[in-house]
């Protein structure tokens, strides 16, 4: 039997696939466990962004808390990354996020922190899932009365405690600067405005009025090229985009080009460097890094670490090892100094913060790195495993890397959070790359579709 929780929580799309009587459960089920070892009401702290199908989940995952006897704070429309933060800063049990990240505005997610600020590992999800298993099937679970039945608390308040801490993490300003801010109409819309504002930053917005079903609709990290125009219109320093909850940033620097995941490791590392703040000199990142990021590191005087895709495996990583920066390219970059997660309203001050403190322009920084071309393509299927055991596939994968040698790679994998698989490759040759990307596409749409 699958399991409930996926790579990044429970996922599908809201009201189908997602039901909030499933939230309800999940909201039961978490107050049982997490409120087994004490007898006061365990806290279970909640966060949504901005889809319109939140406050529905909301409503469901409060009912199930409190229907075990817990008590739900909300903190309404937040980033995810300020869940991680406020969860330890209340004392709370747990934290949930009610988000889909950068998916459309109609699919949802609920996911889920322990008290410590961290996502959950397997084992936890696990046993919360299979408390969800037995409230949907059989529920002889104790359901307090009276006064132990649980309550809520409305703390919009938190919103700012989180803004004042992300302040907290750089020590420059950024007064002059002329920044386009893209929010993906979604979680980051209010929290960071504030955050630049406050640092002095001359700021154009985008992506700052979400109504409900606009949240990642052309805006935000995963659709970057309005805030390029935005950018050369402008003649702005540089660009910032957030995804839907606002754990990811990537940037444009001032003449168009963007800054991804990889790239602002590789500044980042330099800050931290001169800094002597990067533990070991090494940076953790994952299979999908570009293989100019190898090169980048190395001639900085740093070293790299190869992780399966997935921030939660970043940062397994970092823990393990003591490491203080990790990433994907994807734009999820992990500042352990400050952060259990990723956290894009961090990154992206310690981006503008290496600006500063190097007094060289985007472009600069942008430039320690070559990017070799990278192909991405992502096929829907209904069946993500049917490729792996396809001969017409696995020949054509064979045939690519044959074709590429030493010179490149490819790398074929399902996405961990939608129904896809993404075929990557990468080279010194674009033209290769599509084509080659291209066939190995073609043979598993004819099995996985």
């Amino acid at each position: 039997m699958s399991r409930l929780f996926g790579t990044d929580g429970v996922r599908g799309e809201a009201n189908t696939e997602l039901q909030p009587e499933l939230a309800y459960r999940l909201g039961r089920a978490a107050t049982l466990y997490f409120g087994r070892r004490s007898e006061d009401k365990p806290k279970i702290l909640i966060g949504r962004d901005t889809r319109i199908s939140g406050e529905m989940f909301e409503a469901a995952l409060m009912a199930g808390i409190c229907s075990a006897g817990g008590r739900a704070v909300t903190a309404g429309i937040i980033p995810t990354p300020a869940i991680a933060y406020l969860v330890r800063k209340i004392g709370a049990a747990a934290g949930v996020v009610i988000s889909a990240s950068h998916n459309p505005f109609y699919d949802n997610g609920i996911k889920f922190f322990g008290g410590d600020g961290y996502k959950l590992p397997d084992a936890t999800e696990d046993e919360i899932a299979s408390i969800v298993n037995e409230i949907k099937f059989n529920d002889t679970f104790q359901r307090p009365t009276g006064a132990k039945i649980g309550d809520i608390e409305y703390r919009h308040d938190l919103l700012k405690d989180y803004i004042d801490f992300v302040v907290s993490t750089t020590s420059a300003r950024f007064d002059g600067m002329k920044i386009v801010l893209d929010c993906a109409n979604g979680a980051a819309y209010e929290a960071m405005p504030a955050v630049l504002k406050r640092l002095g930053a001359d700021l154009i917005l985008l992506g700052d009025k979400p109504d409900g079903i606009n949240i990642n609709d052309d805006c935000g990290s995963t659709h970057i090229q309005n805030l390029r125009l935005e950018v050369l219109r402008k003649k702005a320093d540089i660009g910032i985009a957030h995804d839907g909850d606002a754990d990811r940033c990537l940037c444009i620097d001032e003449r168009g080009e963007l800054i991804d995941g990889d790239h602002i490791l590789i500044m980042c590392a330099k800050l931290m460097m001169d800094a002597g703040a990067l533990a070991q000199n090494t940076i953790v990142t994952t299979v999908m890094a570009n293989i100019g990021f190898r090169t980048a590191i190395e001639n900085l005087g740093g070293r790299y670490e190869v992780t399966a895709v997935g921030d939660r495996y970043v940062l397994e990583n970092m823990r393990a090892n003591g490491y203080t920066l990790g990433g994907e390219q994807s734009g999820h970059i992990i500042f352990s100094d400050y952060s259990t997660t990723g956290d894009g309203l961090i990154t992206a001050l310690q981006v503008l913060t290496a600006m500063k403190k190097s007094g060289k322009t985007a472009a600069e920084l942008n430039a320690m790195m070559t990017t070799f071309p990278q192909v991405l393509i992502n096929i829907r299927v209904k069946d993500k495993n049917a490729y792996k055991a396809a001969e017409e596939v696995q020949r054509a994968i064979f045939e690519g890397e044959t074709e590429l040698g030493a010179a490149g790679r490819i790398l074929v994998r399902a996405s961990g959070t939608e129904p896809l698989i993404r075929v990557m490759a990468e080279g010194p040759n674009k033209a290769q790359l599509d084509r080659i990307c291209n066939k190995i596409a073609a043979e598993i749409e004819k099995v996985s579709s």
